[in-house]
Order: C-alpha cells, then sequence, then structure tokens
C-alpha cells in the first residue's frame, strides 16, 4: 500500500496545524508542519519540512491576511524548489473577496489582485463558501487551474441534526438565504430570511419574515459574521417572540472584538461557527467536506 505521504502531502502552518491534520487523515495524505520564525525587524523566516511529495496541499486559512499572504507565496514557491510538480492552496477561508469592484475613484480591486497573485503561486484553490457578490464562480475571482468550493452546509446539517429536533432556521439577511435553504432541504426544515436595513456603520433594523416564533427552537444561519451586529439585531427581534430558544451558527468567524459578547448579549443562548477560523466557539469541523474536494482533486 503506497504510504499516505507518497499519495500527495499537506503542509501546515503553525496556527492551523490540528485542522490541516484532520484534513490530512480523512484523505489519506500525509501531513507536516511549515515552521515560521519572525526575525525583530518583523520579516519572517519560512522553512518547509524535506523532502516534500510531487503532490503538496498547502494548508492556511486567510484571515487576518496581510502578513498571512506573502509567508503563504513563500512556502509555495520553496516547495517548487524542493521538487513539487503540482501545489494546491487549501484556505478555508479566502481574504479579499468582497471587493470585487472599485465603489468610489482610486480604490484598489482587491479580489482582482488578491485572486491573480494567489493564481501566480498555486495550480489549485480549494475554500469554502467564498464571499462572492458581482463575480459568479470563484475561477472568475481566482484564475486557478482548479478552482473548488467546499459547501459548509453539509456539516452545519450534520452538526445541527444530532443537536435539534426541527428547528426553525432563519437567514439574518437575504444574501445568507442560499445557506439557510441548503441545510433547511437536507434535513426537511421550516426556514425563513429576514431583510436588513442598514442604518448607518455599526446600526441595523431587521425584518423578521412572518413565521410563529413562539416556544420553537430558532437557528440563525450566516456565512460570515464580523461586528455581529446583523446578527445581534436578529436576536433581538426573535426575542420580542419568546421562542424556546436562539442559537447562531456561522461559517466564518471573523469575530472582531466584541462581537460573541454582542450576540450573546442580544439573546442568543449559544454561538457555534465551523473551524475554517480557529475560535472558541468553533463545533463544527470541515475536515470530512475538505477531505472529499481533495481526493477528489488527486
Amino acid at each position: 500500500m503506497t504510504p499516505p505521504a507518497e499519495r500527495g502531502l499537506v503542509l501546515a502552518f503553525p496556527e492551523c496545524r490540528e485542522q490541516a491534520a484532520a484534513v490530512a487523515r480523512a484523505a489519506g495524505l500525509g501531513c507536516a508542519q511549515i515552521t515560521l520564525h519572525r526575525f525583530p525587524d518583523g520579516e519572517s523566516l519560512v522553512t518547509l519540512p524535506e523532502p516534500v511529495a510531487p503532490r503538496v496541499f498547502i494548508y492556511r486559512s486567510l484571515d487576518q491576511p496581510n502578513e498571512k499572504l506573502l509567508e503563504l507565496l513563500m512556502a509555495a514557491a520553496t516547495a517548487r524548489d524542493l521538487g513539487a510538480a503540482r501545489v494546491g492552496l487549501v484556505a478555508p477561508y479566502l481574504c479579499y473577496m468582497r471587493q470585487d469592484k472599485a465603489f468610489h475613484p482610486g480604490e484598489a480591486v482587491s479580489q482582482r489582485i488578491v485572486g491573480e497573485l494567489l493564481a501566480g503561486s498555486f495550480d489549485e484553490v480549494v475554500t469554502v463558501d467564498p464571499h462572492l457578490h458581482r463575480v459568479a464562480t470563484l475561477e472568475q475571482a481566482v484564475p486557478v487551474t482548479t478552482a473548488v468550493t467546499v459547501a459548509a452546509s453539509d456539516a452545519m446539517a450534520r452538526f445541527l441534526e444530532q443537536r435539534l429536533a426541527a428547528p426553525i432556521l432563519i437567514g439574518p439577511d437575504q444574501e445568507s438565504e442560499q445557506w439557510v435553504a441548503a441545510i433547511a432541504r437536507r434535513n426537511a426544515l421550516q426556514y425563513g430570511v429576514a431583510r436588513k436595513q442598514r442604518l448607518g456603520d455599526s446600526e441595523v433594523r431587521v425584518t423578521l419574515p412572518e413565521v410563529d416564533y413562539a416556544g420553537r427552537n430558532v437557528v440563525l444561519v450566516d456565512d460570515i459574521a464580523s461586528t455581529g451586529n446583523t446578527v445581534a439585531a436578529t436576536c433581538r427581534a426573535l426575542a420580542a417572540h419568546r421562542p424556546a430558544s436562539i442559537r447562531v451558527m456561522v461559517t466564518h468567524a471573523l469575530f472582531a472584538a466584541g462581537a460573541l459578547e454582542r450576540m450573546l448579549a442580544a439573546g442568543a443562548d449559544e454561538v457555534v461557527s465551523c473551524d475554517s477560523i480557529r475560535h472558541p466557539s468553533n463545533r463544527i469541523s470541515l475536515a470530512d467536506s475538505l477531505a472529499r474536494a481533495l481526493r477528489d482533486l488527486r
């Protein structure tokens, strides 16, 4: 039998070694850790373990991306220097996807710039539910040979069916409908989508769909939470209807300072997230979903 490392190698940056190891095990691949050293002047020394396999996947989630991106590009170039014939990127959270046009004169279109930067270093990219607006496919944003979008809804649906019987699923805004609907279809659940009106940088008004929430378990589902303002406004609106419980499930827990506390204070009984970004709220593993994508690529 071919050893896992010879079938392909997952190279993990230090902060995500546990998640990367789980994906590698599920995919039947080897796993090794990239070593980082930071010099006093802020520069990074990136060291890859030797030998590398001909087939390499570099695993790093790209939240807080500005420092991570340069180290990632150095790792990809070094993998090729050490003999890797194909180098893929596994970035459960993919940065800079929301700025897909210049909204004001002189603005950088970061999606295009970062997408082309990644395409210059990687043969394929695997990510989870990228936040795309006016761009229809991941390939348009990151023009690599193969761009794979993994849906978190399967893992979220499996998690939910083990926890609650027949909850109502609510999306806090129109953008969340695709994820709410996917989980609802899989588990045959009732769902609805709220309407959001943004009143300022941090003030949001939410109008709930007309559903009888009293005494029901309600689960809010969203792909990204950063400030938590939209989810908090939705929780406050729901709390007025006296549901049995309000839970929040988020794919990407970007969670700025105070976001988790804001959602809990607004009435959420529990906030859980997928492990695309490391956070204490992580309860939902994406390892099996990502491993299936890697097996298909081989």
